[in-house]
């Protein structure tokens, strides 16, 4: 019975020490295609740390999004980063996004998005580097609902393009 309790306190060890030294980059973003409205609605979810990190990193000063020191320049220059790093293409043509609003969720920033103009939404291309000049291994999970079907990508720092048909 000893060897049980070793093996599993060893175990619990192992696993508990190594999530506590790496920490898991990942940013959610949902993409609607609101046909009725004829736009296309995007939220984004993402760590309002790692926010802060990569808008203090590109505009190279001190960010505060998510806090009571927000300023009105720091979600100015949240808009920009996120028309900079996550890019839509619809049938052969760019669009721009629209910031809408955010919201915290915890220590999640949830952003709302949207592009207007758009009755018909393939094909469907999307470049997201959101983060990726920051984080190596972080990972972009993109879920789309368009055209009455859902489709998923997972883009990284190798792979920051996808597109749907």
């Amino acid at each position: 019975m000893s060897k049980r309790l070793l093996f599993g306190c060893l175990g619990l060890w192992i696993l508990t020490s190594g999530f506590s030294e790496h920490k898991f980059y990942v940013a959610i973003f949902q993409v609607d295609h609101n046909a009725p409205k004829k736009r296309m609605e995007i939220t984004a979810r993402v760590f309002a740390d790692d926010l802060n990190s990569a808008l203090d990193k590109k505009y190279k000063t001190r960010h505060y999004l998510a806090s009571d020191q927000e300023t009105e320049a720091d979600v100015a220059d949240l808009k920009k980063y996120f028309t900079a790093h996550l890019r839509l293409t619809i049938s052969r043509q760019p669009k721009a996004l629209q910031f809408k609003s955010k919201d915290l969720d915890g220590n999640v920033v949830v952003c709302y998005f949207a592009i207007p103009d758009v009755p018909k939404a393939t094909p469907l291309e999307v470049e997201n580097t959101v983060f990726t000049e920051l984080f190596e291994d972080q990972q972009n999970m993109m879920h789309f609902h368009y055209n009455g079907t859902k489709q998923t990508l997972l883009l990284t720092a190798e792979n920051t393009k996808g597109m749907l048909k």
